[in-house]
């Protein structure tokens, strides 16, 4: 299972609620690094014009890779987010809280896309509870 470090194990008092500075994996599973999941719409390929339905998108398609892998969000490591405008991240940060209750490590990284059309994407690290 997973232990999550909290904020005064690193010294600090009052770090950020809505994730935790690091995670540790116990010995007893096994590991998925993801590729990235964007935010295209599972039906159509499509990408919505605003961030956050894009970002959850990406939540959702994240999901579908997370569950062939036997796994979910409850057991994401790390999560690393790309956004394609810093005025994005507000927007990201309502729909995270929502799939990750439990508040894994986390990066946001503002980079540029080669599509446009494209503002969110995200990959993460999760553990595979050994059965």
């Amino acid at each position: 299972m997973v232990r999550k470090l909290e904020w005064k194990e690193v010294g600090i008092s009052n770090g950020p609620s809505f994730l935790s500075p690091g995670c540790v994996s116990s010995k007893d599973c096994d590991l998925l690094f993801t590729s990235g999941c964007v935010g295209n719409a599972p039906g159509t390929g499509e990408y919505p014009e605003d961030v956050e339905s894009q970002a959850r998108n990406a939540m959702e398609n994240m999901r579908k890779v997370l569950e062939a892998a036997s796994t979910n969000f409850d057991r994401v490591l790390k999560a690393l987010l790309f956004v394609s405008d810093p005025s994005y991240v507000s927007s990201v940060n309502k729909v995270y809280q929502e799939y990750f209750p439990g508040k894994p490590s986390r990066s946001c990284i503002v980079v540029s896309f080669p599509d446009p059309k494209l503002k969110f994407e995200m990959e993460c690290v999760a553990e595979i509870p050994a059965n």
